[in-house]
């Protein structure tokens, strides 16, 4: 059973730079490319990034590009998602999955990521 776990978001000022990470369990780690989206409040879920199984490949949506960093540490089954010049828009609850933009499956509960003025 494929098991994702978000963990370090938290309250964060505006243009902080916290870092994300995701470790998986219950899966060939470094078989799947992994992913990154974000639902704020009162919205859909929107893809942010996806990077390819051996890490090469990374795609970010236009609202992360230049600010977000996916990367992935296949010996550690971690995926992480560096956030840096936060802004007001980017509050969410962050989740990762297995897949990318197109598809993806195995959705973690998240880790809620709050800005503060």
């Amino acid at each position: 059973q494929v098991q994702v776990v978000e963990s370090g978001g938290g309250l964060v000022q505006a243009g902080g730079s916290p870092r994300l990470s995701c470790t998986a369990s219950g899966l060939t780690f470094n078989n799947y490319a992994m992913g990154w989206f974000r639902q704020a409040p009162g919205k859909g879920l929107e893809w942010v990034s996806d990077i390819s199984p051996g890490g090469n490949g990374r795609d970010y949506a236009d609202s992360g590009k230049g600010r977000f960093t996916i990367s992935r540490d296949n010996a550690e089954n971690t995926l992480y998602l560096q956030l840096n010049s936060l802004k007001t828009e980017d509050p969410a609850m962050y989740y990762c999955a297995k897949g990318g933009r197109t598809y993806f499956s195995d959705r973690g509960p998240g880790t809620q990521v709050t800005v503060s003025s």
